[in-house]
């Protein structure tokens, strides 16, 4: 399915390089600010406290997340859990005027006490703590998680075409994701176990845009001989173009009617997603695809085994067959 063709191909292997020097000082920047800044844990790496509680009628998120503020706290996170009348509250680690760590106890009566006074009929249902070690546990988990996620791309690209679209494809990915966390430090939005699923879920997709380019790429060494890399690189993508609005245009749209109606719960995922999304195209084009050009990719790493022009045994060859 196409939604238009383009019948001159595009020349983007021209601007490659120009393209890559921005790649390398928007991912240098990235690093910076995550060395500088670091990224804002949500509890679930840093501790703190969970809560339950549960209303008579469907609960007003909203109203709900202004009472406990009220508190001071500012990173709390309100949502449903279970039903519309449960409601899950996760506090981060307070300190009192004395210096001193509050408790989950301290916590929990101080915050039902803002609850009950505007709806009595509050019920608290269960109060956990999360420590700072099972948060730690949770950050190694995530970037073994990611790691392997990395290890598996790079099997797969090896063995599905050629060690060189292998690097380059990881080199992209890897892009991509520092990229968001750079996002996520510069702006100091909250780094959650949701915002990590959508960076492993961004692996995948980033992935996916740049095997489609690559398997294109090897189709046309087959089918044009006398094309140059670079002019095979820039037809392979020209010709995938319409495929990539409408992948990439639909998935967009949901992700950003969860950005706007999914509510604080999932802005921050749909937000990492966004991000992933643009840039995942952008690395497979002027990334993945120019790395692999400049890594030397040609006609015999992909097309192993056929047999050369002018060779006797080739039956394309138009002296086939004739007496020597």
């Amino acid at each position: 399915m196409e939604f238009f063709r383009i019948k001159r191909d595009i020349p983007f292997m021209k601007h490659a390089l120009v393209f890559n020097v921005v790649s390398f000082l928007t991912f240098a920047a990235a690093v910076f600010f995550l060395w500088h800044k670091g990224l804002h844990l949500s509890i679930e790496f840093t501790g703190g406290t969970v809560m339950e509680v549960n209303y008579q009628q469907a609960a007003d998120l909203e109203k709900i997340r202004g009472q406990v503020g009220k508190l001071g706290y500012s990173d709390v996170q309100v949502q449903n859990f279970g039903t519309s009348r449960d409601v899950m509250i996760r506090l981060p680690l307070q300190k009192g005027s004395d210096g001193k760590t509050v408790t989950s106890a301290q916590q929990s009566e101080q915050v039902m006490g803002a609850l009950q006074a505007a709806t009595p009929e509050v019920k608290l249902q269960r109060v956990e703590f999360v420590g700072p070690q099972v948060g730690k546990e949770l950050a190694t988990d995530g970037l073994l998680a990611l790691l392997c996620v990395v290890a598996g791309i790079m099997i797969y690209l090896s063995f599905r075409f050629e060690w060189k679209f292998a690097v380059a494809g990881i080199i992209a990915n890897l892009h991509d994701v520092v990229i968001i966390l750079g996002f996520f430090a510069f702006f100091q939005w909250e780094f959650s176990l949701s915002v990590l699923a959508a960076i492993l879920a961004v692996l995948g997709y980033s992935v996916n845009e740049s095997v489609v380019i690559f398997d294109r790429i090897r189709e046309n060494f087959r089918k044009y001989r006398k094309m140059t890399t670079h002019e095979i690189i820039d037809n392979a993508i020209t010709s995938t173009i319409s495929r990539t609005i409408i992948t990439h245009g639909s998935t967009e749209m949901m992700v950003l009617s969860m950005f706007f109606f999914g509510g604080p719960t999932l802005h921050y995922f749909a937000l990492a997603l966004t991000v992933g999304i643009l840039f995942g195209i952008y690395s497979s084009v002027f990334v993945a695809a120019a790395l692999a050009m400049w890594l030397g990719v040609k006609r015999e790493d992909l097309v192993k085994g056929e047999k050369k022009p002018g060779d006797p045994t080739d039956r394309n060859d138009p002296n086939f067959g004739a007496q020597a």
